[in-house]
């Protein structure tokens, strides 16, 4: 039995506390959260103690580490949980400085380092055999990828103002998405954004809305297309195009019922929100994450991954300020 400290008791962490949970071989022994009543009512509900992040970090108990927190502080909790000599499942953005998270280069990008990103489109089924069936070559070479993603509604302004902005906070997915569809380092980004959904978004520094062009160096080209409302719920798509065909993914239905009548078809509603749509892709990391505890798998992404996401959500960013291709 693996014992698993989570820093985090806010909407994600839950998440992951109940698949840990829900997976043979671990079990959540400390919860860390500067909110008391978030901590405690988690803890509570999971049968784990409360506890702070140096009595979790000393306990050799401890084998892993969970960084749910808020984003500013996932580079320093790494740190400190990977000197403490724990595995590490941390949520995306590594952080929210590309300068920050690239020093840590020499603590975190070694390859005995047990850091796993918390990139979870990797393990939707859907995507995975998407993935799989361009590696098995029943469309040939890729040559381009549509990616969309557009939220049902906008989040509060409130969580806008920390998020890091929609490139970090929301489209970084999406980069990630797009390397590990592409499977080649991405060498042009540009990009278009604006503020269509909300106003108040603006004015609090962000965008809403925006089109993404990323180029390779062999010329594929990844197309990203993200909004902070769709007005027709939670819609994930990856459209990949090969020399002899498509492969696609498409969105997730609440049931698989429709009607068929004078009118045509209605079909059932999109899943309308990311926990819904990636239920199975949370429990599939926590797999994942116990596999590395055992020794039995490797971190299948890590710290170079989550800084590789953050340099094209950067790229993608100046070029929305720019209206300039940026080259990396």
């Amino acid at each position: 039995m693996y014992d698993i400290a989570i820093l985090g008791a806010g909407r994600i962490g839950r998440i992951h506390a109940k698949n840990v949970g829900g997976q043979p071989g671990l079990r959540l022994k400390y919860v860390v959260d500067p909110v008391a009543a978030a901590a405690d009512d988690l803890a509570a509900e999971i049968g784990a103690t409360v506890t702070d992040l140096e009595t979790a970090l000393n306990d050799p108990a401890v084998a892993g580490v969970i960084v749910a927190s808020s984003t500013d502080t996932h580079l320093d909790y790494c740190l400190k949980a990977v000197a403490a000599g724990k595995a590490v499942f941390c949520e995306k953005p590594i952080d929210l400085d590309l300068a920050r998270a690239r020093s840590a280069q020499g603590l975190l990008g070694g390859k005995d380092v047990k850091l796993f990103l918390g990139f979870n489109r990797r393990f939707d089924p859907n995507f995975q055999g998407l993935k799989a069936r361009l590696a098995g070559g029943v469309v040939g070479a890729l040559e381009t990828v549509h990616i969309t993603s557009h939220d049902p509604a906008p989040p509060p302004v409130s969580y806008v103002k920390v998020s890091g902005g929609l490139f970090k906070d929301m489209a970084i997915h999406d980069f990630d998405m797009a390397r590990w569809l592409l499977d080649e380092p991405v060498t042009e980004v540009f990009a278009a954004a604006s503020c269509l959904v909300d106003p108040a978004i603006g004015e609090a520094g962000d965008v809403d809305t925006a089109k993404i062009l990323l180029r390779t160096a062999s010329d594929k080209i990844c197309v990203i297309s993200n909004s902070r409302r769709s007005g027709y719920g939670y819609d994930q798509r990856i459209e990949a195009f090969g020399a002899k065909g498509l492969v696609r993914a498409d969105n997730v239905m609440e049931s698989t019922v429709s009607v068929w009548g004078e009118a045509g078809a209605a079909t059932d509603s999109f899943q309308n929100f990311f926990l819904d749509r990636y239920a199975e892709a949370y429990r599939r990391e926590m797999a994942h994450f116990a596999g590395i505890l055992r020794g039995d798998e490797l971190p299948s992404v890590g710290y170079a991954d989550g800084v590789e996401a953050l340099a094209l959500a950067e790229a993608a960013g100046q070029s929305a300020r720019t209206g300039q291709v940026v080259k990396l």
